[in-house]
């Protein structure tokens, strides 16, 4: 935004919020990064939003002063990108929007420079470098920048990782503009020069078609006898495709689906209908909506649609003693229930054989799942834990700690809260703002992810939208962690097997 109004003139850092408005539902879609000390923020981060034709997809941009003022809020539909936004007195946001290729592959270079402008009084410079992606009309369209390097002339920058679209959108020749600046601590980054190249350039390698001369057009046009402001030379490139959570799953990859359920006593008595457990014959309880709403999407992912089923802050018959890992079908040996109802009939019968207690201790489950986990990391096989519980969690630390060991299995969690309980708790287990850590070491990724099943409550009791909802929601992250797993292990999906061929039908080749 530019030329904003004295009274939101502050050296603050601004941040931009997109939130999708759809039947009135505030969802936010994502935050950019915030940029720190400037009125004109140029912001790097990208949004991928399907296009439907058919609908009308309303969004709304809200700009922020952080910690400080609201700026700017205006809506606009997706259509409308294309169309450019009128400018209003408090700034203008510029969009940019462009429909995506399909191009899956990731570049990985390096770069370092050679004898550039000295732009600090008392020392050398700061330099770092901005990538810029044109686009159709003749514009450019920031796509990275680079670390900034001190007090050097000569600086070798850290080899980052870029899909291949981001760059140029998989159109090879497209032209890419890098600008090269020395860092200032109050935001006024001083400009240095500039070069252009391409991505078939780039993909050359290392060699001398990629040595290339940082030009300032305004210094070259004062000074006869200038000939550049330094030179920057491309170390390495390699390329990578970018593999989908469905080319795994094409290739063979299962996911296995365990449950486990709350029986602590806050739930209340079972038999009583204020209770979360209570069977009511005509509709679903809480749980049973929680379980049905996830696992019938997971299940169609796991060929032999046989799951574990656990309960957790009960005493057991026949002594009493008192269980954080038991099987709700009874079977120790084999806790496996067969398809989503079977784990719903054993559910029913734990009911009435065990009795509710606590307190309310996820460790135990979580290092359940981890121990099948960690026998089989290659790929073959992924594993997700549906934990449903109504209360304030006992074992925080113990729980953080297997949460940590988990992140580096092939392992996601799932909690949803039920009932009307505090789940601050749950939310610093969901490691979407703070990642998690225990012991001083932090998850190597972000595995958990909690919602409360009341904010998905339908007002006019259709249960069938809650659980639509609820599982839209909690399993959105799956495919993402997921992959972050694949990658960090470098695990490539086997090849999709050839088409199923009827018994009794042949292909048939032409002859040649």
């Amino acid at each position: 935004y530019r030329h904003l109004p004295p009274s939101a003139r502050t050296q603050d850092s601004t941040k931009l919020i997109i939130s999708p408005l759809c039947y009135h539902l505030l969802n936010m879609f994502g935050r950019t990064e915030v940029i720190d000390n400037t009125l004109n923020p140029d912001f790097v981060r990208k949004y991928i939003l399907d296009y439907f034709f058919e609908e009308k997809q309303n969004l709304r941009f809200d700009l922020c002063v952080v910690l400080l003022s609201f700026l700017l809020s205006f809506c606009c539909h997706l259509s409308f990108l294309h169309r450019g936004i009128p400018g209003k007195k408090c700034g203008t946001i510029i969009l940019s929007a462009e429909e995506l290729s399909n191009c899956r592959d990731s570049a990985t270079m390096q770069f370092c420079a050679n004898k550039l402008d000295k732009k600090d009084f008392f020392g050398k410079s700061d330099p770092f470098m901005v990538f810029y992606r044109s686009n159709e009309d003749g514009t450019f369209t920031i796509c990275h920048k680079t670390e900034v390097v001190k007090n050097t002339l000569n600086p070798v920058w850290q080899p980052f990782t870029i899909p291949v679209r981001a760059l140029c959108n998989g159109d090879y020749d497209r032209t890419i503009k890098v600008e090269v600046y020395d860092w200032d601590r109050d935001g006024s980054h001083d400009f240095i020069g500039d070069f252009t190249t391409s991505y078939r350039e780039l993909a050359r390698g290392q060699s001398q078609f990629n040595v290339y001369e940082v030009i300032n057009t305004k210094k070259k046009m004062k000074k006869k006898k200038y000939v550049n402001s330094g030179t920057v030379t491309l170390l390495s490139f390699s390329v990578e495709s970018e593999f989908t959570f469905l080319d795994y799953i094409k290739g063979g990859t299962q996911i296995n689906f365990t449950v486990a359920i709350d029986f602590t006593a806050s739930n209340g008595n079972p038999s009583q209908s204020t209770s979360l457990h209570y069977m009511n014959p005509y509709q679903l309880n809480a749980y049973a909506m929680a379980l049905k709403a996830v696992g019938e999407i997971i299940q169609d992912y796991d060929s032999d649609k046989m799951f574990p089923a656990l309960g957790f802050g009960a005493k057991l018959p026949p002594d009493g003693r008192v269980s954080h890992e038991f099987p709700l079908n009874g079977n120790m040996e084999n806790p496996y229930c067969n398809g989503i109802e079977g784990i719903l009939e054993a559910y029913h019968q734990s009911l009435k054989t065990v009795q509710l207690y606590g307190p309310t201790n996820f460790a135990p489950v979580v290092n359940h799942v981890a121990r099948y986990a960690a026998a089989v990391q290659d790929g073959s096989q992924y594993f997700v834990l549906l934990i449903i519980t109504d209360g304030v969690i006992s074992d925080m630390a113990q729980t953080k700690e297997a949460i940590v060991n988990g992140a580096k299995l092939p392992m996601s969690i799932i909690i949803v809260g039920v009932g009307q309980a505090e789940f601050d708790a749950m939310v610093e287990l969901d490691g979407d703002d703070i990642r998690i850590s225990s012991r001083g070491k932090l998850a190597e990724r972000d595995i958990v992810q909690f919602v409360p099943f009341r904010d998905y409550m339908d007002r006019t009791g259709n249960h069938v939208l809650s659980m639509a909802r609820l599982a839209k929601d909690v399993l959105a992250e799956i495919p993402d962690q997921f992959i972050s797993y694949m990658k960090s292990r470098g695990i490539k999906p086997n090849p999709a097997p050839p088409p199923y061929t009827p018994p009794g039908h042949t292909h048939h080749h032409p002859q040649i």
